[in-house]
């Protein structure tokens, strides 16, 4: 099996594999989003998925599930077996003991303490590894985990809705709405999905939105604002949720204490987190607040604006994916530019996308690409 082509087959137990590991997504972090598939005599036998970190893992709930059924089968999964001990044992070496003939796995995992060890012990124990069937979309479902366990900071997606022209409000301020309602349903799909989700202090003040999911069966993402100095309306939907917690307000350490610290006791004392972070360019720099970010389990960051915030990070190069809404529609020169800021002066020296995917979202164009 480990030098053969997988056959369509064995690629749509893959998928399928794939497809239960995202209902996960968001729910499992700082541990990755793993899906998993049994299959004897041509039958599933078992499946599962990692639902939440801290639980038994997606071979673990698979090989439960398939009970005796499991000797002789097969395994699809979308990441290597782990080999270490954490919050539980090590899945390998379960799936040494268990009597299954052979693993078709996505791809190796990319966590230091793995890194092919899980596969190693398969071998030993007899067992057949293929790996790399449908390795893309096991990638794409496991890019924020891969960037996190390698770089110790978040992944992070920019994401701004614009008009054809490249707006993302009228003169006066007015964004609502220039996606369409499918569009909107998307972004709190991500929200779901995603760990934490980042605004700037002047779209708060602008906007007062809550920056929850409101889908059905949806988590609230943490709610990040980048505000150095420290202007956000005690008023603030943001700072009245039901999980007040989950309200990180970012500003700047050299601010002076005189004028923030009657300022924090009052955010704090609503129940919001206010971290006092070193400035780059008279702002929060990116990079130390991703790194505690990380430090608090948050794997995934989407950036959802606005202009200033949006040019800071291509700035400081802390964006890995960008996701552009563009809705039909035309406002002109005097609205509000969708990217503000970066004052990049040559042509040579503009920001490359790569990756480019187009497609409708409704009567949107929703445009992504990897920086």
């Amino acid at each position: 099996m480990a030098d053969s082509r997988p056959s369509d087959r064995e690629r749509s137990y893959l998928r399928l594999a794939c497809r239960l590991a995202r209902k996960a997504a968001g729910r499992t972090s700082p541990n990755p989003i793993v899906g998993a598939v049994l299959v004897r005599g041509g039958r599933i036998v078992g499946s599962g998925y990692h639902k939440f970190a801290g639980g038994d893992h997606a071979e673990i709930i698979a090989l439960k599930q398939a009970g005796a059924r499991a000797k002789g089968a097969t395994l699809y999964i979308t990441l290597e077996p782990c080999s270490h001990y954490g919050r539980t044992p090590p899945c390998a070496e379960a799936l040494a003991r268990s009597g299954i003939k052979a693993v078709v796995a996505g791809m190796s995992d990319p966590n230091p303490l793995v890194a092919g060890r899980g596969f190693k012990i398969l071998r030993r124990a007899g067992i057949e590894v293929q790996t790399g069937v449908c390795e893309s979309e096991c990638r794409e479902l496991l890019e924020a985990f891969s960037k996190f366990i390698t770089r110790r900071v978040p992944f992070v997606m920019l994401k701004l809705a614009a008009t054809l022209d490249g707006k993302i409000a009228a003169a006066s301020g007015d964004s609502k709405w220039i996606s369409g309602a499918q569009s909107r349903k998307l972004v709190h799909r991500w929200r779901n999905e995603m760990d934490a989700v980042l605004v700037g202090a002047a779209t708060v003040c602008a906007d007062n939105p809550q920056l929850t999911c409101r889908i059905a069966g949806g988590r609230d993402p943490y709610r990040v604002v980048l505000d150095g100095r420290l202007s956000i309306p005690l008023t603030s939907q943001l700072l009245r949720q039901k999980n007040p917690q989950k309200t990180i307000i970012a500003t700047i350490a050299k601010t002076p204490a005189a004028k923030v610290r009657a300022k924090v006791r009052a955010i704090e004392a609503l129940g919001a987190q206010v971290w006092r972070l070193p400035a780059r360019e008279g702002q929060v720099a990116w990079q130390p607040l991703l790194i505690k970010l990380a430090a608090q389990g948050i794997v995934s960051v989407l950036i959802e604006g606005g202009a200033a915030v949006a040019a800071s990070a291509l700035k400081q190069k802390i964006v890995d994916k960008v996701a552009f809404f563009y809705a039909p529609k035309i406002i002109g020169g005097d609205g509000l530019a969708m990217i503000d800021g970066l004052a990049i002066g040559k042509m040579a020296r503009a920001i490359e996308v790569k990756r480019l995917n187009l497609r409708k979202s409704g009567n949107d164009f929703l445009m992504t690409g990897y920086l």
